[in-house]
């Protein structure tokens, strides 16, 4: 690969869990942004805004802005400037989702131009999936700000959206649009907020298929850390490879210098 000037790095299961820091993390990102490496932290989080995430992370001892960090709603928000959108989300983010004009979940005289999905919670009860499946039968595109399947907190592992989007998919007879991970649009746009060509960069997560597998196909090299959602049988049955495994995000410093010849570390 190239020389590397740009890291990526998922947030939940890599550099936090239930936002509490996982051990070494806030170390390895401070040494890895005096090294001068760019950062940008990418995210399908959709309970928070980039403002939250960022307070959260700097009180946890992060060394991060909130220009720091692309999220999933953030991303979206571009790709459906000025549509209208019926959003069904566990999470306040409407600060985030500037540009896109939210209609009342529960007014049936709109049909909205788009279903929008966030990250499934307590609002993912039957009234307001039904109510996305016949909008979708209206004509309403359906689009998710990603499609994961499950997320660990420090209660262990909880289903996200995609299992409930799979379902909605199938009954509607439509496929989802994405606009989070593992969509390429959204890695090219946090390349291009580092300015960094793909094979200057290096992708970070949790996740072997929309973090890792998916940054590799487009020439990124992808780092797999065994905390946060990491399961040895996913890795197993994945559909590809990972460039990397590592322990923890703790080694990452160690990975640069190795692939670089830099001073993270």
């Amino acid at each position: 690969m190239a020389s590397v000037r740009g890291v990526l790095i998922d947030i939940d299961g890599v550099l936090t869990v239930s936002w509490r820091p996982l051990p070494g993390a806030a170390g390895a990102l401070r040494a890895i942004r005096e090294a001068g490496f760019g950062i940008a932290l990418v995210t399908n989080t959709t309970s928070r805004t980039r403002a939250s995430i960022a307070d959260t992370l700097v009180a946890a001892g992060f060394p991060v802005t909130a220009e720091d960090i692309l999220t999933a709603p953030a991303a979206t928000a571009a790709h459906l400037a000025g549509a209208r959108c019926a959003l069904l989300n566990s999470g306040d983010v409407r600060e985030d989702l500037a540009g896109v004009t939210l209609v009342a979940a529960d007014d049936d005289t709109v049909v909205p131009d788009v279903v929008l999905l966030g990250g499934a919670g307590p609002e993912f009860g039957y009234d307001a999936l039904n109510r996305a499946f016949g909008q979708v039968q209206q004509g309403a595109r359906l689009v998710a700000m990603h499609r994961n399947l499950y997320w660990r907190t420090d209660a262990g592992l909880q289903l996200d959206a995609g299992a409930f989007l799979t379902g909605l998919e199938a009954a509607a007879g439509v496929e989802a649009e994405v606009t989070g991970k593992p969509s390429r649009a959204f890695f090219e746009a946090a390349l291009g907020r580092l300015g960094v060509d793909a094979g200057e960069a290096l992708m970070i997560g949790d996740d072997v298929e929309s973090d890792v597998l998916a940054a590799q196909r487009l020439g990124i090299t992808g780092v797999l850390v065994r905390t946060g959602k990491f399961r040895p049988d996913t890795l197993d049955r994945a559909s590809g490879t990972p460039d990397h495994v590592l322990d923890s995000f703790a080694e990452l410093p160690g990975l640069l210098n190795r692939l670089d010849g830099g001073t993270a570390g």
